[in-house]
């Protein structure tokens, strides 16, 4: 016979666990389940009405391991305790977590928190992109506007030079001069570029921006490429800024087609725009019902693996003479947004991942 349920008072007690992201389980001392959050209960494929009530070390291949965890928190021995562990799924592969189990000020009460092993490292990885973003963002606007300057006054030298002087060949080395100044003036706004414009926000239909993309892309390349078209027409509109969204994704795709030169030299190249809704997913620290998901996927040789990493670092190019600005841009934009871009990569196969929360 299964205990009695919490009383609905209780429920709303424990409601705003569902906002989590960790799956997370408030259990009574012997280990029968109080309440089960939306993680739990989509990480087990198991309904909240099955989890609660039912013994919640039994979803565990060492039941046993918890059972002496939540002893000794109900005997006051400890305020957490944390071990590594592995949840069983039905009808799913076991699924490593780290446990913490931890003392509530409610009597009878324990809180049982499982953080996926593999959601961790990511967490842990978007959470470096996120601070080394914001760095790369200071850095980047600090350092322009220190090049600003000087290099105004070094254009206007060269030009009060080349007024002055009557060699041919002299003005020549001014024009070079006045040339590679300008070259890094527009380097330089373009760094600048994500931070002078007003975010303008409207209604967003995501297709129409791939639409648009899709066109330009196919202007510039109109032989040898296929662009295929994967659209869920579901996907609702949202609020957002079109004309970044425009230009975060027409960098990536871009920056496919340069990367697939000799298949479409070859005539078999292929750029994939797939769109998707994304359920219960989480992202820049935060848990999202619903998300946007757009796949931009190319099958040319993928990233270099020395730069796998830093890819959206600015100023990283695996291309000869590229500036290495455009996936800096693309990310900053989808940021902007609350979204994150992630890339997969491998030869044959490049995916890169745009994800934006929807209402």
């Amino acid at each position: 016979m299964q205990p009695d349920r919490p009383a609905a008072s209780a429920q709303g007690r424990f409601h705003a666990l569902d906002l989590l992201a960790t799956l997370v389980a408030v259990v009574a001392p012997q280990g029968t389940v109080l309440f089960a959050n939306a993680a739990l209960e989509d990480a087990l494929g198991t309904s909240r009405r099955v989890i609660e009530g039912s013994s919640l070390p039994g979803f565990f291949t060492e039941p046993q391991r918890l059972r002496q965890a939540l002893e000794g928190a109900g005997s006051n021995e400890y305020a957490a305790l944390r071990y590594d562990a592995s949840l069983v799924r039905p009808n799913a592969e076991t699924m490593p977590v780290h446990v913490v189990v931890a003392q509530t000020d409610q009597p009878g009460e324990i809180v049982v928190e499982m953080l996926p092993l593999e959601q961790q490292a990511r967490q842990e990885r978007e959470e470096r992109l996120l601070d080394q973003t914001q760095a790369n963002k200071e850095l980047i606007r600090n350092l322009a506007h220190e090049i600003k300057n000087p290099l105004g006054g070094i254009r206007g030298a060269a030009q009060l030079l080349e007024m002055e002087i009557q060699g041919r060949d002299l003005k020549e080395y001014t024009r070079v001069i006045i040339h590679e100044a300008d070259r890094l003036q527009t380097l330089v706004d373009r760094l600048l570029a994500p931070h002078r414009r007003p975010h303008l926000v409207g209604d967003v239909n995501i297709h129409e921006v791939c639409e648009r993309v899709r066109s330009l892309i196919l202007a510039e390349f109109p032989r040898g490429l296929k662009v295929v078209r994967e659209y869920d027409t579901s996907l609702p509109e949202f609020r957002g800024d079109r004309e970044q969204l425009i230009q975060a994704v027409l960098n990536i795709a871009h920056n496919a087609c340069q990367a697939l030169s000799d298949r479409i030299a070859a005539g078999d190249a292929q750029l994939v725009f797939r769109t998707r809704v994304a359920r219960q997913v989480t992202f820049g620290k935060q848990r999202y019902r619903l998300a946007l998901e757009l796949h931009v996927i190319d099958n040319g040789p993928g990233v270099p693996e020395s730069i796998k990493d830093r890819i959206f670092y600015p100023l990283v190019s695996g291309r000869e003479g590229g500036s290495g600005l455009g996936l800096t841009l693309a990310q900053t934009f989808v940021q902007q947004h609350h979204g994150l871009i992630e890339c997969e990569s491998m030869p044959g196969r490049t995916d890169f991942k745009i994800l934006i929360p929807l209402p």
